[in-house]
């Protein structure tokens, strides 16, 4: 039986794009949920969590004009089980990471929006909401993120997940905040 060649990691090799940050547009949850709609149809039951998240989804934060969402299924290994539907639909597969819990992502040709697909058991899905959550709740961690944002769109990148990785200790921060938060008013 031969074996079939399947790339792993970024698919297609890193891609030097400008980082422009827009104002936040109110259009963006509409966009989301026309786009979590169209992924609902294709996937029907093998969606168990579909949410708004990254930049697009914090209202009055400036942000890359890329609708972020975050969709849970069983198995993302099991790539039949839906890539076949997400490709048709017109998402092409940019990410493979089997050793970072089955993560994938897909994005439309345009580019403007990026499917992170995670099981439910990766704690990939708790930081995603409660980054997105903090950064809804906190205006100081919103104004402090948009700084850093602006700050490192100022650079050029060689790849988006160098500007993405240059962004992780402000994230870690929020993450940890948020986290506190919840803990403070469970006692």
């Amino acid at each position: 039986m031969a074996s079939i060649d399947v790339e792993i990691g970024l698919i297609g090799g890193a891609e030097m794009r400008e980082v422009a940050l827009c104002y936040y547009n109110p259009d963006w949850p509409g966009q989301y949920e026309t786009e979590a709609v169209k992924i609902r149809r294709a996937l029907r039951n093998h969606v168990l969590q579909i949410e708004h998240i990254g930049s697009t989804a914090v209202p009055l934060l400036a942000a890359k004009p890329i609708i972020d969402i975050l969709l849970v299924i069983a198995d993302p290994g099991v790539e039949a089980e839906y890539l076949p539907a997400l490709l048709q639909t017109g998402y092409q597969l940019r990410v493979r990471e089997p050793k970072d819990d089955q993560h994938r992502m897909l994005r439309t040709l345009a580019r403007d929006v990026h499917i992170h697909i995670y099981p439910p058991w990766s704690g990939e899905v708790d930081r995603y909401l409660l980054f997105r959550d903090q950064l809804r709740a906190s205006e100081n961690d919103r104004i402090e993120y948009e700084r850093t944002k602006r700050r490192l769109s100022q650079k050029v990148w060689a790849d988006m997940n160098d500007y993405a990785a240059a962004k992780s200790e402000i994230v870690e921060a929020i993450i940890a905040r948020r986290r506190a938060d919840l803990l403070r008013n469970a006692t």
